[in-house]
């Protein structure tokens, strides 16, 4: 069995994308793609739209497109190309016989991201599965281009030392990593239960891509997530107590970032992971209002939600960025409430954090009443799960004013009242 040596080289790529009446803006398209392949280390020389009623079935791109895409390999001295759109097998075997080149597609471009970003046990299982998955079907394509340029983007994180392995040990890795992932998401859930138990209330931290939600949660938490001005710096989902008004307390939950055309084999291996959004009490949706893209990417984070079904939850959404906003007003009518803030200076933070308050205060029970010394421990209850707002030590007791959450108001009454 053959193996390739896979050294570091620059990789100099031409972006490809189809225009149909279905597809609106592939210019932006292909402007985030640039930024991806960017992240992933790629130098970006030329781009190339065709507009077509619908993509070409063995090549993605037209005959003439292709001479044109042949002429721009050589004249900008490019080893690649990468198109805005997941490939087929045929499509991807066609082009790189057509061309001579090393052919990638957007899904690769994000798996070999992900899998330089993941971090923990349960990113690098679900990160390997989605490659495997994704490469099972395009063992032959892959091989042939990969090994006439030595390595670059697709040969990154623990599915890249045997590309050339049959299907039958991709299948028998597949079902070890899914037996390894299900043993994962059984702690999640242990986690998750936990927290419910707790009844300290969840937010997931929701947005497009580099819209500042790590940095969001390092300001408010000291959490001390990498933040980058990088598509996909954040991979694994970090869970951070955030300390409030009159001693209440909420979880926040960073998650991974969405993004357009999120390839199907990603989701499904970040399922347990996506899916902070769905059991979480409320979401926190972080929108870069300094992209132009901005109201576009709204839209993806939604449809991204009904996806994982995480619908009817208070969603606040914090408009981003401000400190780099050009003045342009943008609106979300889906969110209950709307706050302008900058995770980065801090402006708007201080009425983010008032309306959590809020928003945790509906959901709890004001309490007046007088406990016997005899049941101080209810106070530390009331502490840890809700909020004590005042406590008066008199000759006859402690009166206490706090709110607490329901699920727990019968069992910190006094006895005296219950």
């Amino acid at each position: 069995m053959q193996l390739y040596d896979f050294k570091e080289i620059e990789e100099r790529v031409i972006l490809i994308g189809v225009q149909t009446e279905q597809d609106e803006d592939v210019a932006a398209s292909l402007d985030e793609l640039e930024e991806l392949a960017f992240t992933a280390g790629a130098v970006t020389v030329g781009k190339v739209i065709q507009n077509r009623e619908a993509v070409h079935p063995g090549t993605y791109i037209g005959k003439g497109k292709i001479e044109e895409v042949a002429a721009l390999l050589a004249a900008y001295d490019a080893n690649g190309i990468i198109c805005d759109d997941e490939l087929s097998p045929a499509q991807m075997n066609n082009l790189e016989r057509e061309l001579d080149c090393k052919v990638m597609d957007r899904t690769l471009l994000i798996l070999d991201i992900f899998a330089g970003r993941a971090t923990t046990s349960e990113g690098k299982i679900q990160v390997e599965l989605a490659q495997l998955r994704y490469r099972s079907a395009r063992l032959v394509g892959l091989r042939e281009s990969l090994s006439r340029l030595g390595g670059g983007i697709g040969t990154r994180g623990p599915g890249e030392k045997k590309l050339e392995t049959d299907r039958r040990l991709i299948r028998t890795r597949i079902s070890a990593l899914k037996a390894e992932l299900a043993q994962v998401e059984k702690h999640r859930e242990l986690i998750r239960g936990k927290r419910s138990r707790g009844n300290l209330k969840t937010a997931a931290i929701v947005g497009y891509t580099n819209a500042g939600k790590s940095t969001l949660l390092n300001t408010l938490t000291g959490a001390g997530i990498l933040a980058e001005d990088k598509l996909f710096a954040t991979l694994d989902p970090t869970t951070r107590v955030l300390e409030l008004k009159e001693g209440q307390q909420i979880l926040l939950t960073d998650t991974v970032g969405f993004i357009r055309k999120l390839p199907h084999h990603l989701v499904e291996a970040f399922k347990s992971t996506l899916e902070e959004a769905k059991y979480a009490d409320y979401i926190i949706h972080v929108v870069d209002v300094s992209n132009p893209q901005a109201e576009l990417q709204m839209h993806t984070v939604y449809e991204t939600l009904r996806e994982l079904g995480a619908t009817g939850k208070k969603i606040i959404t914090l408009l981003n960025k401000q400190d780099q906003a050009d003045g342009a007003q943008i609106r979300d009518l889906q969110a209950d409430y709307t706050v302008k803030c900058s995770a980065r200076t801090g402006e708007g933070l201080e009425e983010f954090k008032d309306v959590l308050a809020k928003l945790l205060a509906e959901s709890q029970i004001y309490l007046e009443e007088l406990y016997d010394y005899k049941e101080a421990g209810k106070l530390q209850i009331i502490r840890e799960y809700g909020s004590l707002i005042s406590e008066e030590y008199r000759e006859d007791g402690i009166f206490v004013k706090a709110r607490v959450p329901a699920e727990i108001f019968i069992s910190v009454m006094p006895k005296a009242r219950k």
